[in-house]
């Protein structure tokens, strides 16, 4: 298209219209196995914007992509229009009708965020996907989407009580139950919306079309049916047959997926909140067969919850660090798990529903475990299985779990007969595939495991669905559950429904939309489903060299393959969770780790560059990760931003040149050892105005920050002060590592380490090194290669002996167990290492847990304190054991503060453009948590970087939790 065509709409509209290659990459796929690169990406500020796009797409015959999360597993999002997403602007909870539980939202609003504006006034939306933290209700209404809450509240269809849309001509409309009178009076309208009323009264008062719907339509009792135009809904009312209720065309489009008109407003009935108290047996199977068998049983009594996994999922979690510690209660190796909830208003009930629960599986005898979870144990479990869509991004190379039959949904009774001639399917095409989701509304998300950028495999893509979609018709089961036609299954839906029912969903969509611009090739009209793949099929796979080590997932283009596009890295601050911090203060796609992982795929992948890194796209898409490294370990599928930033950065600096600021910041080390040779100078410089102004200026940090002081101290005379008098020969030998930063700027941290250690009666011996933090956020690759090879020499000796090595600084000690994997060969000496290192709280922990201390050693006084974590230990470690160590003062009121990352992030936030970014973040949950403790509460803080930014976002001195520690001793 014109790009003047394109700007001049840009000039009308109050929002923004992005037309850039970067954009246009980063809207090119969802979390589906499509491609469409859009012509433009949209983000309207108002319904005004949103009629300046119709009515451009009808002067210029393009399309309209409407888009929320992206998190679409049919390709609903895709397409070479404008994708028009209002995640950014369009996110206002606007009324709640207390007496009628009923909320007016607007679409970019957050499922799990409107539960918990819910939630004081004892309400809640039932529907729950796996998505729930990120999804938005314009996407489950667009999808009809159902959740693991749908066989106790319904489906999000039964939900909707008013939209508000704008139509394909641009007039607005408001679509709610209305009466005969008011139908009638509709239809006489001389507008769209009266046609619109007048011409469904005119099909659906036809007797062979409502015969051909009740003939071909998905059985009734199944109520997670998606397929095509929900016509059949149409005729529930008292206009078309014998019911009470009044006609409304919100249930015709709820499930459209955004074809027949464009939503800005959505009213919703919502429920009271569950009965409080809960729990959730587990049950184990040695066969699917078995598993499934126990379904219709369970079902027998009041359940909220009814969910399977299977083995290829539970083996996902496996290599997970977020989901390792939610496999708590899974006894053995079972072929799939049954998750099956019951709720009550008191414990008697609860336990009386749980007996019952109990009784019929051991009657069934078809489990061989049954463990039973209570309070947060069942969220843990419950998270466990939302994860299993991303989980699946975790197999290593080109074969993954594809969508395109997970969605089927049969009734209850055919449940166990339907699975076993699918399998009989899959064993004809030698097929293994992934067995998950809802048991207990008679769907389950299949998946077969093929290999898309192989043309073998594409054809099993098409013969497979095609195989399913036969075998759910013999069933009359919907082929669309909750996830929607998309691309991927509209093809199927004169299959499913019969032609007839196909032409009359034709004439609805023209009705609606006679131009065509609502979503094109999505429900009819289809895009055939087995091309516009994500990737080029049969393609010579492109060869990108790098420095660091990518072999665990088979080379830097497939890690960054893994992402499935299933965006939780979309969910916001107000959700658990560090990722991702960028995302949380500038709402932008492209600085989600998805938008990372995909920005990276394409530009690697389609250049004729020598350097595939030197593209100016990846280097905007990367400027505002903070390598905080949480989608390292939150990411479903374990795409690792912070390390692919730091390869990208390498690549692109051999091509273009390593800035002057990076190479201060990468030899800041250097620096520091000069500067600490005369610090009492040096401090004063970067006090002064004039002079430590001057600094900043020509070395791009920004004004506002304060610089680090820099120090010189003798550690081992220290030590020797300590370490003589205090050893307990019947302790351990511990070598403390006293990194770049304890060494120069954080001294009295290292001084109350040797202290706390020696006084505990500890044997410490010091190993002094660098790092390599400071090369390896800017990018200076090779410097750290050298640095980690003589490092791992000075370590060798240490490692021989099977001394423990505890770090203070978690970038520090915990690159042992990460970066350091990457660039060194010896893997068994590196393997060695990860296993010996340990954060001072792990191995304080550790000692605790082992009895070596206790808190006979500390204070009885009464202090509170508030722990923020440094971004690493989140990652590659864990939080617990800093509240573990600082709990040893008897006294001592811990807890942890949910606050993300910090926002500093080492160089990042000194460099000023990124200063705005950088206290943003931190001002979301840090600063304010900090702000709300009185002068006596002690804030402990282990990262040198978390330390600074506390500082000069809160005027508050937090300390390292040694420091604490020490200042507790009483020995």
């Amino acid at each position: 298209m014109d790009k003047s065509l394109l700007k001049s709409l840009s000039d009308k509209l109050d929002g923004e219209l992005l037309m850039d290659d970067l954009s246009r990459a980063l809207y090119a796929t969802d979390a589906s196995v499509y491609r469409k690169l859009p012509t433009a990406v949209a983000y309207p500020k108002n319904i005004d914007d949103i009629k300046a796009l119709i009515h451009f797409a009808n002067t210029h015959n393009v399309g309209l992509i409407p888009r929320t999360a992206g998190t679409s597993l049919a390709g609903q999002c895709v397409g070479e229009g404008i994708v028009v997403d209002v995640s950014r602007n369009f996110t206002q909870i606007l009324h709640l009708d207390k007496e009628k539980k009923q909320v007016r939202v607007q679409p970019g609003v957050v499922r799990d965020e409107l539960n918990q504006f819910l939630k004081p006034f004892g309400l809640f939306f039932g529907p729950n996907t796996s998505t729930s933290n990120r999804c938005m209700i314009g996407g489950m209404v667009g999808n009809n989407s159902s959740g693991t809450t749908s066989i106790q509240y319904g489906v999000t269809r039964d939900k909707v009580v008013a939209l508000n849309c704008i139509l394909s001509d641009g007039s607005e409309a408001s679509f709610a139950e209305i009466s005969k009178e008011t139908f009638d009076k509709k239809k006489q309208e001389d507008s769209l919306e009266g046609t619109i009323h007048a011409n469904l009264e005119k099909e659906l008062s036809n007797k062979q079309n409502r015969d051909n719907i009740e003939a071909e339509f998905p059985k009734a009792s199944i109520h997670r049916r998606n397929t095509g135009y929900a016509v059949d809904e149409l005729l529930k009312n008292n206009l078309f047959g014998e019911f009470k209720e009044d006609f409304n065309l919100c249930k015709l489009l709820s499930g459209s997926e955004g074809t027949l008109a464009f939503t800005t407003e959505i009213t919703l009935q919502v429920d009271d909140l569950p009965p409080p108290m809960s729990a959730m047996v587990a049950t184990h199977y040695s066969t699917l067969e078995d598993c499934l068998s126990d379904v219709a049983p369970v079902m027998q009594h009041n359940l909220h919850t009814c969910e399977m996994m299977d083995k290829v999922i539970l083996d996902c979690t496996k290599n997970n660090r977020a989901q390792l510690a939610n496999r708590f209660f899974v006894d053995g190796d079972p072929a799939g798990i049954l998750m099956l909830e019951v709720r009550a208003h008191t414990e008697e009930e609860l336990q009386k529903q749980l007996k019952g629960l109990l009784d019929t599986i051991e009657k069934s005898g078809l489990s061989y475990a049954s463990p039973v979870l209570m309070g947060d144990d069942i969220n843990k479990a419950i998270e466990l299985r939302k994860a299993g869509l991303g989980l699946l991004g975790n197999m290593v190379g080109d074969r993954k779990a594809v969508a395109c039959i997970e969605d089927t949904a049969v009734a209850l009774e055919d449940l166990k007969d339907f699975i076993g001639e699918f399998s009989q399917i899959m064993k004809g095409y030698n097929q293994d595939a992934v067995y998950y989701a809802h048991a207990g509304a008679g769907e389950l998300h299949l998946r077969p495991i093929l290999n898309l950028k192989k043309s073998e495999d594409v054809v099993l893509f098409r013969s497979i669905t095609t195989d399913v979609a036969k075998l759910t018709k013999k069933y009359k089961g919907s082929f669309s559950g909750e996830h929607g036609d998309g691309i991927v299954r509209a093809e199927f839906i004169p299959l499913m429904i019969g032609e007839q029912n196909y032409e009359l969903l034709k004439r609805v969509k023209s009705l609606f939309d006679p131009n065509n611009i609502f979503n094109p090739g999505k429900i009819v009209d289809a895009y055939p489903m087995d091309e516009s793949l994500r990737y080029k099929v049969d393609r010579k796979e492109p060869e990108v060299d790098t420095l660091m080590d990518f072999s665990d997932s088979e080379g830097i283009l497939k890690a960054a393959e893994k992402c499935n596009g299933s965006g939780d890295c979309r969910k916001s601050h107000h959700m658990s969770g560090g990722m991702c911090p960028s995302f949380h203060a500038t709402k932008n796609e492209k600085d989600t780790t998805r938008g990372r992982a995909n920005a990276l795929r394409e530009f690697l992948t389609n250049t004729e560059k020598t350097n595939r890194f030197d593209q100016k796209e990846l280097k905007e898409v990367f400027d505002l990760c903070l390598s905080c490294k949480a989608c390292a370990s939150e990411c479903p599928s374990n795409v690792d931003v912070a390390t692919l930033k730091a390869e990208f950065l390498y690549q692109y600096q051999e091509s273009n040149g390593y800035p002057l600021r990076g190479k201060l910041f990468a030899y800041n080390t250097k620096l520091n050892a000069l500067g600490s040779q005369l610090s009492g100078l040096t401090n004063a410089m970067y006090d002064s105005k004039l002079i430590g102004g001057f600094i900043k200026k020509t070395s791009g940090v920004a004004q506002e920050r304060s610089l680090p002081k820099v120090y010189r101290f003798n550690f081992e005379k220290h030590l020797k002060q300590f370490n003589l008098k205090n050893t307990d020969l019947s302790k351990k030998k511990v070598v403390l590592y006293l990194d770049e930063f304890t060494k120069y700027l954080d001294i009295e941290v290292g001084k109350d380490a040797i202290e706390l250690l020696c006084k505990l009666g500890y044997d410490v011996e010091l190993f002094y090194a660098e790092s390599g933090r400071t090369y390896l956020s800017k990018g200076f690759l090779k410097q750290a290669k050298r640095l980690v090879a003589k490092n791992m020499e000075g370590l060798r000796g240490i490692l021989d002996r099977d001394i423990p090595i505890v770090g203070l600084e978690p970038s520090a000690i915990l690159s042992f167990r990460d970066e350091y994997q990457r660039l060194y060969e010896d893997k068994p000496l590196l393997e060695k290492l990860a296993s010996k290192s340990f954060l001072i709280e792990e191995f304080l922990a550790s000692e605790i847990a082992a009895g070596h201390i206790t808190s006979d050693s500390f204070t009885q006084e009464e202090r509170t304190v508030k722990i923020h974590s440094h971004c690493h230990q989140k990652a590659l470690s864990n939080q617990k054991v800093t509240f573990d160590v600082l709990n040893l003062p008897k006294n001592y009121k811990v807890s942890i503060i949910a606050s993300g990352c910090c926002g500093m992030a080492g160089s990042f936030g000194y460099e000023k453009e990124h200063y705005d970014t950088s206290m943003k973040v931190g001002g979301l949950k840090l600063f304010p948590a900090v702000r709300k403790t009185d002068g006596d509460t002690l804030i402990s803080a282990n990262g040198t970087s978390c330390r600074h930014q506390i500082k000069d976002g809160t005027e508050r001195d937090a300390q390292h939790p040694v420091s604490i520690l020490r200042q507790a001793l009483v020995v």
